[in-house]
């Protein structure tokens, strides 16, 4: 029940805000798999790649809905891909070797800073242009180092790269939507592999750190709800609901660090 309620959730502000849903996944995931007694130095390594997973379902309505009204520049998509899927590869790869402890203190700041960026909605002003194939590699392994690190389609990272080199917002939200699906293909690669060295550690019913029954269950649920967050962001305002989804970030981020100690 609670992963329907998670997918219910997640698929709604997906819907409505164009997100990735992994920043609220990544700590209730965690909170479930710790009442479910899972390995305690493996829960958040399980959460990550389960998020990461949930993203690529996520990530194909978003994308379709923007490459529909041709707000995809997939000429960029070209060029930073290969650096996205090296560096959520190599990102995946490293939390394989990171403490829990660790991995939620970076995520706990993740949050803080994802849910300030959304509340003050901070659009940086042109101030440069596209770099070239390699600065373009370059940026591109960064997001997707730092993406799988905490779980996340990227929008959050991408979306101020872009504005800041002279992309409209329209098209580098597009374009950020269309990179999210990389992202998450790379990432729950990287989970899934690095998962599977050590199956000793995780609960059944695993694919490397991506726990199945969840996998479903936000699936199936998110797959409904997102088409009716969709559906509210034309017919009520979204500002009252945007701090409420920021609200909800800066609880679970407190909830995550109140349980570090």
């Amino acid at each position: 029940m609670g992963y329907l309620c998670l997918g219910a959730v997640v698929g709604f502000f997906a819907g409505l805000l164009g997100i990735g849903g992994g920043l609220i996944m990544v700590p209730v995931l965690s909170f479930i798999f710790n009442a479910q007694d899972f390995p305690s130095d493996r829960i958040l390594h399980l959460a990550l790649g389960t998020s990461m997973a949930a993203i690529i379902f996520t990530s194909i309505s978003s994308l379709r809905t923007h490459h529909i009204y041709g707000a995809v520049n997939w000429n960029i998509v070209k060029y930073i891909t290969p650096g996205i899927i090296f560096g959520t590869l190599c990102g995946a790869t490293l939390v394989n070797s990171l403490s829990s402890r660790f991995l939620s203190i970076t995520i706990i700041i993740f949050i803080y800073y994802a849910a300030t960026q959304i509340l003050i909605n901070n659009t940086p002003k042109p101030s440069r242009q596209l770099p070239g194939k390699v600065g373009m590699f370059t940026v591109g392994c960064l997001i997707g180092g730092v993406s799988s690190l905490v779980a996340i389609g990227g929008g959050l990272l991408t979306v101020p790269f872009l504005s800041a080199c002279n992309v409209r917002l329209q098209h580098a939200i597009g374009t950020a939507a269309a990179v999210g699906f990389p992202i998450a293909i790379a990432g729950t690669i990287g989970y899934i592999a690095n998962g599977a060295l050590q199956p000793q550690l995780l609960p059944e019913y695993s694919l490397g750190y991506v726990y199945l029954p969840a996998l479903g269950g936000i699936v199936i649920v998110s797959a409904i709800t997102s088409s009716i967050g969709a559906k509210f962001t034309h017919i009520i305002q979204t500002a009252t609901l945007r701090k409420v989804f920021v609200m909800l970030l800066y609880v679970l981020g407190t909830k995550m660090l109140v349980g570090l100690f």
